[in-house]
């Protein structure tokens, strides 16, 4: 029998539909992502992920809680996006116009104006960021097991996005998702094979209601935080380092969250 876990874990993971991408358009994508010669090469689109979460944002997403005492009850908990980075190719990564750039500096700089707080936390993920070149490789902009750049390996950083904001001030993931893509547009169409395995993004699941209702029951109040990569391309051999950037990116975060909290 799973445990309550277990079925948590089942009931909130996406499941998206895949599609079959047009040969045509092998060319296109990360050569160290996608190994050559491939002849099938599936992924998913941005939008049909968000998809998934849409009707859980609204309604919640019901999960079965096995009581102590035997009885079970349909849980429902809301998504709600904590962090996310996503790293793509040169051409998706360099899209965006100058004022658009100009308009996410301004939208970045105003979600961390909670208070003083949140604005040395946002400075301190900043610079993490901008060294995470050397954090992974420190004697050299190459990685020691080949010639290919880091940079290369990893793609150009697209989005990156940290809630610092209070659990009662957030709004549902695909609400805050909208809202982004207003200022990064390709969030909504780019493919999963465009996507570096480094991308991935945290998601936190809070408890808004239960059937039947119970009072004063422990385990119906707890929160829950889950990681997602959303990139579709681990076939390669370059894959080790990407997904070693994926977990100091969320290392890092989640460093900055608990201090945050203290």
């Amino acid at each position: 029998m799973s445990s309550n876990l277990e079925r948590f874990l089942q009931c909130v993971t996406p499941t998206v539909s895949s599609r079959l991408l047009p040969q045509s358009c092998f060319n296109d994508l990360n050569s160290l992502w996608q190994p050559a010669g491939k002849e099938r090469i599936e992924y998913f689109t941005l939008g049909d992920l968000w998809d998934c979460y849409d009707e859980w944002s609204a309604y919640g997403a019901g999960t079965p809680v096995l009581l102590n005492g035997g009885e079970s009850v349909m849980q429902y908990y809301v998504p709600y996006l904590s962090a996310i980075q996503i790293y793509t190719n040169k051409s998706a990564g360099t899209s965006r116009t100058r004022k658009e750039d100009s308009d996410v500096a301004e939208f970045e700089s105003d979600s961390w104006s909670d208070d003083s707080g949140s604005d040395n936390l946002s400075r301190s993920l900043s610079n993490n960021s901008s060294r995470t070149w050397d954090g992974i490789s420190e004697d050299s902009s190459f990685d020691q097991e080949g010639s290919w750049p880091i940079r290369d390996r990893l793609g150009c950083l697209y989005l990156q996005y940290f809630e610092m904001a209070s659990p009662y001030w957030r709004v549902p993931l695909m609400d805050k998702i909208t809202e982004l893509a207003q200022n990064y547009t390709a969030l909504m169409t780019l493919k999963s094979v465009e996507l570096s395995p480094a991308s991935w993004m945290a998601v936190a699941w809070y408890p808004i209601y239960h059937i039947p209702n119970q009072e004063n029951i422990k385990d119906l109040s707890a929160c829950f935080l889950t990681y997602h990569t959303l990139s579709s391309s681990f076939q390669g051999p370059f894959v080790r380092i990407c997904i070693l950037h994926f977990l100091k990116g969320a290392k890092n975060w989640e460093e900055g969250w608990f201090s945050q909290l203290k």
